[in-house]
């Protein structure tokens, strides 16, 4: 299994979803500014030339989201994703998509300054929804779905994380609790190395 990987993209979330499962895999890490083999490959496997990338033998998958649940999936003993056909899947299935469907195309908008077309007609609706979504959907305690830590939360907390980080968004009380609680995971903080200097049994905003 190779991971087309650049710890400053999204795959920084596949990475950190492959460190959760602990699954031997080949690590391919991409430069954008050098032309080489990789860079070929990763084009010719991915006509959207983006980043994350998974390859399993004859398999290519692509999309952050689309990555994670395809390996919850893989390695079911790992239990990264609730029973199939249970509450918590729908809920699952919701957290995990609502991400890059609409969560991050709104923060991309704002953040660039672009004006909102009608809520209405846009499938993300606008940011005063967005955080309102984001709120109702960040658990109060434990992880997104319940006590069980799944890929809906590293995609959907990685977000979170993310976008607090750069600015994107001031996270509510609960929201930076649930932020703290994924940076004291062992596996975010091995896909995510910058992190260990800022743990220190305090709250990360």
């Amino acid at each position: 299994m190779k991971h087309f990987y650049n710890p400053r993209s999204r795959s920084a979330m596949t990475d950190w979803m492959l460190a959760e499962l602990g699954v031997e895999h080949e690590r391919v890490c991409i430069d954008f500014g050098i032309q080489n083999s990789q860079l070929d490959e990763l084009h010719r496997i991915n006509p959207m030339k983006k980043l994350p990338v998974l390859v399993d033998g004859d398999t290519v998958v692509t999309e952050t989201a689309a990555i994670c649940a395809y390996l919850a999936d893989k390695y079911p003993q790992k239990s990264m994703a609730p029973v199939a056909g249970s509450a918590e899947r729908g809920l699952y299935y919701r957290i995990l998509f609502i991400s890059g469907s609409a969560i991050e195309p709104a923060f991309t908008l704002a953040a660039a300054n672009i004006e909102y077309p009608d809520a209405s007609m846009a499938g993300w609706g606008d940011m005063p929804r967005i955080i309102d979504t984001i709120e109702a959907l960040t658990p109060d305690s434990d992880w997104a779905t319940g006590k069980q830590f799944t890929a809906a939360d590293v995609i959907f907390g990685g977000l979170l994380d993310f976008a607090s980080k750069v600015g994107w968004f001031t996270p509510s009380l609960k929201m930076q609790d649930y932020i703290s609680r994924l940076r004291q995971r062992p596996a975010y903080l091995k896909s995510h190395p910058d992190m260990l200097q800022n743990m220190a049994g305090k709250r990360i905003a």
